[in-house]
C-alpha cells in the first residue's frame, strides 16, 4: 500500500504527463521518461504570446538626389523597387534647405558639394567678365577710328 508521500509525488507525475488519460502505468513512469517527442507533442491553439500592439505598416520610398558640379541637381523616386519618379530638375537652394532640415551631417557633406559648385561658376564668371570688358574695349577702340 502506498504511504501519502508517494501519493504526491504520483500526482506530479500525472500533472506533468501530457495525456489527460492517467492509468497505473503511467503513474509509475520516472519523471524523465513521461516527456514525449516534438512530434508527439500536442499543438497549441490560439495566438502566440508576445505584443498586443497593432503593428505599424511601413512603406519603403526611396528619394535619391544626384548633383554636378555645375550645379544641376536631380531627384528620382522609387517605392518598393518601382520608380515612381526620374530626372525631376530640382534647384541648388531646395536640397541644402532638405539636407539642412535631414541632419547635420547630411548638411555638411551637402553643402561642401554646393561650394565647390559655387566656386567653380564663380571663376567661370570670372573670366567671362574679363572676356567682355576686352569685347567691349574692342568695340570701342572700333568706334573711335
Amino acid at each position: 500500500m502506498p504511504t501519502a508521500g508517494s501519493c504526491r509525488d504520483r500526482r506530479s507525475v500525472r500533472v506533468s504527463s501530457p495525456t489527460s488519460e492517467s492509468t497505473d502505468a503511467q503513474v509509475e513512469q520516472p519523471a524523465e521518461n513521461s516527456a514525449q517527442s516534438p512530434a508527439e507533442a500536442p499543438k497549441k491553439r490560439g495566438r502566440k504570446p508576445g505584443s498586443t500592439a497593432r503593428k505599424t505598416r511601413t512603406v519603403e520610398l526611396t528619394l535619391t538626389v544626384t548633383g554636378t558640379l555645375d550645379g544641376e541637381w536631380q531627384a528620382e523616386l522609387t517605392k518598393s523597387g518601382t520608380r515612381l519618379l526620374q530626372g525631376v530638375a530640382v534647384p541648388a537652394a531646395a536640397v541644402s534647405r532638405a539636407a539642412a532640415e535631414l541632419h547635420e551631417d547630411i548638411s555638411k557633406a551637402i553643402e561642401s558639394v554646393l561650394d565647390a559648385a559655387r566656386e567653380q561658376h564663380q571663376a567661370r564668371l570670372a573670366e567671362l567678365e574679363a572676356e567682355l570688358s576686352k569685347v567691349k574695349q574692342a568695340l570701342a577702340d572700333l568706334q573711335d577710328g
